[in-house]
């Protein structure tokens, strides 16, 4: 073997393995200062930002399936909604959208694609009605929008799983919470039942939160849908409930430059249930927008 040939060998293992390390470097975490509470972040990959929001009981691990994937293509900010995860408690007036505000200014991020689950999908709703020009790209899957009117029937849920919590405790309100039409099918596989759970009972103090802290846009988002022109994806499970199915169907409607998908035997945590059909469209919406 000639030297000019161990120098092009060598020269190509370099690289190999300096790749394989960059992809292996764990994810930047950190505290962001937002007005006088810190949001719990973490940041990995390169490229244009893209921000995850989690949903409701949950908090930023429910992206695990999406993280490091997204982070192969670009530079993936997720992070915990204030009161959930290991962000601060809500102790004072504030409001969802002016948090991602803050933490994007934060970071040094101007512009960013945002991806949305539930009440994930509200916050960047929101943000992106105060702030278009900040969003590059909108991706709201099976979203809750602040307006939208809710079913008798999950109105009543929801309460009496608040007076679970009250007076039974929160092992109870969780496990009301799990057995709900939103979590079915995602329990139903048991790979993801532990993780859940563990989310699920991590954030459970949610049921008793003085919603009063939080502030919504006016007018509120769902009824100004209609002015949004950026990109935007909605993704659906087939399996959600009948309230976010019709939601999505008339928001679908109401944003002219929108498109939705549908993914079959998925309920609401579809990120979750069909991560790798998730992570297909919603990285194919975004190379082309």
């Amino acid at each position: 073997m000639t030297k000019h040939l161990k120098s092009v060998l060598l020269a190509l293992l370099f690289v190999t393995l300096s790749s394989a390390f960059i992809e292996a470097k764990p994810a930047k975490p950190g505290f962001a200062k937002v007005g006088k509470a810190k949001l719990y972040y973490e940041v990995a990959g390169k490229g244009e930002p893209l921000i995850l929001i989690h949903g409701g009981n949950m908090d930023g691990r429910m992206w695990d399936a999406q993280f490091d994937v997204f982070a192969k293509h670009y530079k993936v900010v997720r992070y915990d909604v204030r009161g959930f995860g290991k962000s601060d408690k809500q102790v004072k007036p504030f409001a969802h959208h002016q948090d991602l505000y803050d933490l994007m200014k934060f970071l040094h991020i101007e512009k960013a694609a945002i991806v949305g689950l539930s009440l994930g999908g509200a916050i960047a709703t929101d943000f992106t009605l105060m702030h278009p020009e900040m969003v590059k790209a909108l991706v709201l899957s099976c979203p809750g929008i602040v307006g939208f009117q809710f079913s008798p029937e999950a109105q009543s849920y929801s309460i009496a799983t608040i007076e679970a919590a009250r007076d039974d405790g929160f092992a109870k309100a969780t496990e009301m919470w799990l057995k709900s039409p939103y979590m079915v099918p995602a329990m139903e596989h048991p790979e993801l039942r532990g993780k859940l759970r563990r989310m699920a009972l991590d954030n459970a103090d949610v049921w008793l939160r003085n919603f009063v802290w939080e502030r919504d846009l006016k007018p509120l988002a769902w009824n100004r849908l209609q002015e949004i022109q950026t990109a935007t994806l909605i993704i659906v499970g087939d399996r959600d409930t009948p309230d976010i199915l019709k939601l999505v169907e008339q928001a679908a409607t109401r944003i002219k430059n929108s498109k939705k998908v549908v993914i079959k035997d998925a309920g609401h945590m579809v990120n979750m249930e069909k991560p790798e059909e998730f992570n297909l469209v919603v990285l194919d919406f975004l190379e082309k927008n």
